[in-house]
């Protein structure tokens, strides 16, 4: 440690130290543009000029290693008379325009002004201008002429998206920011530039002129899009959320936000949202309903299917971002009226994987812990784009030297360095992880699970296999990938015997805001249940469906959408009209999560309480308040609850220990390699669930671009094709039209056909047998 004095106070700080550090440890604010805790020292702004003894000129404390014995002045008359200077500098070709800026009310140098400018400016000169630049749909870049040149936009990009798409051209007066040749900025994390930008040359496109920010309200708020349950703070203006930002929370998302998390808000104002109660008239139109007469509708239809085909006729289907408390409602109710099929996993296709859990499945260790790894093995996921702030840790991770494997179909740039990688095709990962085991076994002397012998590892199984042998502190993680694949028993297995070998921890990265709570308020099939593929692929009588939209959210939305038709009655709780109309019988208008309090765990397993941020929309309605009513109104016993904390206390009452488990009782194997070619169907970040695909900001995203028919050149070459053209992709359950791209990161024998869009939704099932042919 050394010990420093600044502005009178001793203090000690780590060697290697920076002044500005010292000073932050004493509460001490110096002022500052381009310093960020989370960035690298780029010392360009000079704003945080201080005086140190001994020192002929004041020094940037952002840059100035601490000495033993040094003393700093922060404050005096020296420090604060360079401090003026750089502000006059800075304010020369600054633009007046604070009363049409979106930074206004929130600017740090419209702030630092206050304090350091002069009353008056020297410079009579012409200012000079910047041309605007296009950014894309997120990022507005229109007044760069406000661009004070701090590089922090720059750094973020390099640094922690893993992407450089900012730089600085031309020197001196003449410098500006711009992207390369005019490229849009393409990465998942780009929204967080505009939060790094001190002033007002990056700003939120969609909130563009919508409100000063002294007249939004501020509220607490969790995110549902995946696992990480990322801190939010939701801004709202008469009744409607106008912006969301990041909360700062170290053990979660740090002061990040992905971009998925900040602009979904849009799809919250969609036009389609549910205003009123519907029920279906007997020539198939909708009309317009009292909630009283609704749940009337809603009582006698289950009662009727109840009545006369029992209440195993009854399924109740829900999504991974539902929260705790309407989990416990909705099984709640299905088992009061005799029922064990409830569902939430609409994408799992294995119906052996639930019964080899002994538990539910979990990260394995805190989020936080994903920095301490030296090791970490991920099985089936496309990490930016399933868990981008997740990948983000771990581009963090693998900078201080963490080696980091990945086994996968898709072999998208992680964009952090990899030690090894296998891309094979979907059917193919169980023996990958064979291999990987095998190589282990015999790097450690151990010997090899039977169910593998004769299985010859290759290259990149031994590199694998190699680096995870050397580690101390490993873990193997399963994605999203891994856990929807009709052999998520095997896989997860397999891996348990990897992570065993290797002394590692085994984790689930988990797909859904609160796909943990699922598991723990028991929205998964009980003795003799069906798990939501089976529900749909033999259909029942009757369905209570939360939140989802059948055709995009479940694994084969064509034949979950059938189902649905067939079925006597069908009710969806949505805020959607578009994605209930074309099958139910009764539509119940219930809040997102922005307009109900409810609870998420997240993937470490940690509960995240909330509060509704806004009025919900017209008639809308918390949907745990609606299923306890209709609980009331079937005259169903325990649905008495006046709060939603009572529903999450019974939920978690006696905590978490023992509940939480990744412990699979299954056997390892090889699985069934198809050996034809099969669909890789990933799915694209902003198309994951009904929130996010209505946000139309995210939707004009590149990453939402229209699906295609990718496979890498050997793969086009052996079907006689070529890129560019148009094939017929047909599977078992009907066919579709596409464009082929090529794409060098499929595996052999693969065609990577995006789901969660409704071009590619007669193509059915994730996974499977498929032809390419031309059109």
């Amino acid at each position: 440690m050394v010990e420093l004095t600044v502005d009178g106070n001793k203090v000690e700080v780590p060697e290697g130290s920076m002044v500005m550090h010292a000073a932050q440890k004493l509460g001490q604010y110096v002022p500052h543009f381009c310093y960020h805790k989370k960035l690298s020292i780029a010392a360009n702004c000079r704003m945080c000029l201080v005086e140190v003894e001994k020192a002929p000129k004041a020094l940037p404390a952002c840059a100035t290693p601490v000495t033993n014995g040094m003393v700093v002045y922060t404050n005096s008359e020296k420090a604060k008379a360079a401090q003026k200077s750089v502000m006059e500098f800075l304010l020369i070709n600054h633009p007046l325009d604070c009363p049409i800026c979106d930074q206004g009310g929130e600017c740090q140098l419209q702030d630092l002004a206050v304090g350091y400018g002069g009353s008056a400016s020297r410079y009579h000169e012409e200012k000079r201008v910047v041309f605007h630049k296009d950014l894309g749909p997120l990022v507005s870049a229109e007044e760069m002429t406000r661009c004070i040149h701090c590089t922090r936009c720059v750094r973020f990009g390099q640094e922690i998206a893993g992407v450089m798409e900012l730089g600085m051209i031309n020197r001196g007066e003449h410098s500006e920011i711009t992207s390369f040749v005019g490229r849009a900025i393409e990465s998942e994390l780009s929204g967080n530039m505009i939060d790094l930008c001190p002033v007002g040359a990056l700003t939120s496109k969609p909130f563009r002129y919508s409100a000063r920010t002294w007249e939004l309200a501020r509220r607490r708020a969790v995110s549902p899009h995946d696992s990480l349950g990322t801190n939010l703070v939701v801004q709202v203006k008469n009744d409607k959320v106008l912006r969301v930002v990041p909360f700062e929370n170290e053990a979660l998302n740090e002061c990040w936000l992905s971009d998925r998390d900040r602009f979904s808000y849009d799809g919250l104002n969609a036009d389609d949202r549910l205003a009123t109660p519907m029920i279906k008239g007997a020539g198939g139109e909708w009309q317009e309903a009292s909630w009283s007469d609704a749940l009337q509708a809603v009582a006698q239809g289950l009662s009727r299917v109840r009545d006369n085909f029992g209440g195993g006729q009854i399924g109740a289907l829900a999504t991974e971002y539902a929260t705790t408390e309407e989990y416990a409602l909705l099984g709640r109710l299905v088992r009061a009226l005799g029922s064990e099929n409830i569902d939430f996993r609409l994408r799992q296709t294995d119906p052996a994987f639930g019964a080899a859990l002994s538990g539910a499945p979990w990260l394995g260790m805190p989020v936080a812990d994903l920095d301490t790894l030296d090791r970490v093995l991920v099985v089936g996921s496309v990490l930016r784009k399933d868990h981008p702030l997740m990948a983000q840790r771990l581009r963090q991770a693998a900078k201080r030297g963490t080696q980091v494997l990945l086994v996968d179909s898709i072999a998208d740039d992680p964009l952090m360095p990899i030690t090894a990688r296998l891309t094979v095709a979907p059917s193919a990962l169980p023996r990958a992880l064979a291999e990987i085991t095998v190589a282990l076994a015999q790097a450690k002397g151990q010997e090899t699970p039977a169910e593998f012998a004769g299985v010859v590892p290759g290259e990149q199984a031994k590199l694998i296999a190699a680096s995870l042998a050397s580690g101390t502190q490993s873990a193997v993680l399963l994605g999203n990938q891994a856990v929807a694949s009709p052999q998520a028993t095997v896989l997860a297995a397999n891996a348990q015997c990897i992570a065993t070998l290797a002394g590692a921890r085994l984790g689930f990265l988990t797909a859904g805001g609160n796909t943990v709570g699922g598991y723990l308020a028991g929205a998964v099939p009980g003795k003799g249940g069906k798990t939501a593929a089976a529900m749909l692929a033999d259909p029942l009588k009757a369905y209570i469906v939360l939140h989802a939209e059948p055709l995009l959210d479940a694994d084969n939305g064509a034949q979950a959408v059938a189902a649905l038709r067939e079925a006597q009655f069908a009710v969806a709780l949505t805020p959607y009209r578009s994605a209930a109309a074309e099958w139910a019988d009764v539509m119940l208008p219930v809040a997102p999560f922005t307009e109900t309090s409810g609870t998420f765990v997240n993937a470490q397993g940690l509960a995240q309480s909330f509060k509704g941020t806004v009025v919900p929309f017209q008639q809308t309605r918390p949907a745990w308040k609606v299923l306890r009513v209709l609980g009331n109104v079937l005259q169903l016993p325990g649905f008495d609850d006046e709060t939603s904390e009572s529903v999450r206390d019974v939920v978690l009452s006696g905590g978490l220990e023992g509940r939480l488990s990744n412990s699979v009782n299954a056997a390892p194997g090889l699985g069934e390699a198809l050996g034809t070619l099969e669909r890789v169907a990933d799915m694209p970040i902003y198309r994951s669930d009904a929130i996010v695909r209505r946000s139309e900001p995210l939707q004009a995203a590149p990453a939402s671009r229209p699906p295609a028919a990718r496979m890498n050149g050997q793969t086009l070459a052996s079907l006689g094709l070529t890129a560019g053209i148009k094939v017929r992709v047909r599977s078992a359950t009907g066919s579709v039209e596409l464009e082929t791209v090529q794409d060098e990161t499929v595996a052999d024998r693969a065609v990577r056909v995006s789901a969660g869009f409704e071009q590619t939704a007669a193509l059915g099932g994730a996974f499977g047998e498929i032809s390419v042919e031309r059109a």
